[in-house]
């Protein structure tokens, strides 16, 4: 008997502090208007998504002193944007990245309880850590947590976050909803919470909301990331582009669940895809190149190299051959916020490895960066990118996809316009919404069932 087909999962990612978006293309909008968000989320709505999902930077990338040239340099605050938001969509799910090292429990629990009540039940939280005393600077802490404790700290959090929305239950409250006031159980919204990072104690102000806890979302590769995934998230998020590392990611992750009592359903997999449409798979990949050129700068390609060399490479011409000096393998580090963790592991052997590419097919430093660095991961026809999509969540490689345009904010209608009919075509994808809430399109369990089936049985 063969497998069932899959329904695939998609979701709109509008981009944070990066270099993605192609900024000299005449369509690039404004990643600040409040217009440009609700093109970007009126777009993914009508094409079924099944939520918008904002990054977030807490600081702008800099080295030397200096922004990197290409990425976005600034964002609205989060919650703003997705609030207003809840007022001009209807069933799309609403994602903001909240930082777990620099916020507090009850603040971003009744933020996103707030959202959820505000949105009829379509919030949901990508919970981040940092790491770095450059972002570190920004708040009271001025500093950053050693690696060994950023997942004990969000693992925490997560926690506390939790019982104070779940301090709040259903069945022991009247409320009044002329006024908003409940008429009994005075224990309504207690809480106490005594821990190695938090110690709390209060009441905690906002009613149960319509999903009773906002849905999360982690992203993390390595391994304290994807335990941390397999014990409380809904989704995760990857990086992996092919199929075989995709594949190797679902199940490693999947069968990490079982630990904690929970089945491979209860936690979607869904990677970040980049994407590239045209009307032959040619005109794509003449087009795909041409995007990757223009998102890889000469001096974001220094930068880029810098991160290896741990040099200061400003006065190598990027269209010039490699540094034929080696690596600085030294503690410190050139790029800001990344003093404590080095984007590549064994710098001298990456450094072999690259000159070893150059000299082969003849590469500047920026041919390099353009051809080592992330990839567009669909680039075809409207044809050969839904089938490549369908393809790579059938093999169990992913459970659908967040998609991140290069164009900002209409490079998502290309895609809702002419893939997603031919993904509902094969029976795949949606074409109209299960529910009202995040939870129903995502296939997941209100957190109250399972307290709702033990009070049934008693």
């Amino acid at each position: 008997m063969s497998k069932p087909l899959k329904r695939i999962h998609l979701a709109a990612h509008f981009p944070g502090v990066n270099n993605t978006t192609v900024w000299s293309d005449p369509e690039a909008g404004s990643h600040i208007d409040f217009g440009s968000f609700v093109h970007f989320a009126q777009t993914a709505e009508r094409a079924k998504f099944d939520f918008l999902f904002l990054a977030e930077g807490l600081r702008l990338r800099e080295q030397g002193g200096k922004i990197y040239d290409l990425d976005v340099v600034g964002r609205p605050d989060t919650f703003t944007v997705l609030a207003a938001l809840a007022a001009v969509t209807e069933r799309l799910g609403l994602t903001g990245t909240i930082n777990s090292t620099f916020n507090e429990p009850y603040e971003v629990a009744r933020q996103f309880a707030s959202l959820d009540h505000l949105s009829g039940g379509r919030a949901a939280w990508n919970v981040v850590t940092s790491w770095d005393a450059f972002t570190g600077e920004n708040f009271r802490r001025g500093g950053f947590l050693p690696q060994e404790e950023r997942y004990s700290r969000a693992k925490e959090f997560l926690a506390t976050a939790n019982e104070l929305l779940d301090s709040w239950h259903g069945d022991e409250i009247v409320a009044d909803q002329a006024t908003g006031t409940f008429l009994r159980d005075a224990k309504a919204g207690s809480f106490v919470h005594t821990g190695q990072h938090f110690d709390i104690h209060g009441r905690f102000n906002v009613p149960r909301s319509p999903q009773g806890r906002p849905v999360i979302f982690q992203a993390g590769d390595s391994d304290e990331g994807r335990e941390f995934a397999a014990a409380g998230a809904d989704a995760i998020f990857s990086r992996h582009a092919t199929l075989e590392a995709g594949q190797a990611f679902y199940t490693d992750v999947k069968h990490r669940l079982a630990t904690y009592g929970r089945r491979p359903d209860e936690l979607l997999v869904l990677p970040a895809a980049t994407f590239v449409l045209g009307d032959t798979d040619a005109e794509a990949e003449e087009l795909a190149q041409e995007v990757r050129r223009r998102q890889v700068s000469g001096a974001t390609a220094l930068r880029h190299l810098e991160f290896v060399w741990n040099r200061d490479l400003s006065s190598y011409d990027p269209e010039g051959p490699l540094p034929d000096i080696d690596p600085d393998v030294g503690d410190h580090h050139i790029a800001e916020g990344r003093a404590q963790v080095r984007m590549y592991r064994d710098p001298l052997a990456t450094a072999r490895e690259w000159r070893e590419l150059a000299a082969a097919n003849n590469w500047s430093i920026r041919d390099l960066v353009i051809n080592t660095g992330n990839r567009q991961n669909f680039v075809g026809s409207p044809e050969t990118v839904a089938r490549n999509i369908n393809h790579f969540v059938q093999a169990d490689a992913s459970d659908g996809f967040i998609l991140v345009p290069h164009i900002t904010p209409g490079g998502l209608d290309v895609f809702a316009d002419k893939v997603v009919p031919l993904l509902q075509e094969r029976g795949v994808f949606r074409a109209e919404y299960e529910g009202p809430t995040l939870r129903h399109q995502l296939g997941l369990a209100h957190p109250d069932d399972a307290r709702g089936e033990q009070r049934a049985a008693s």
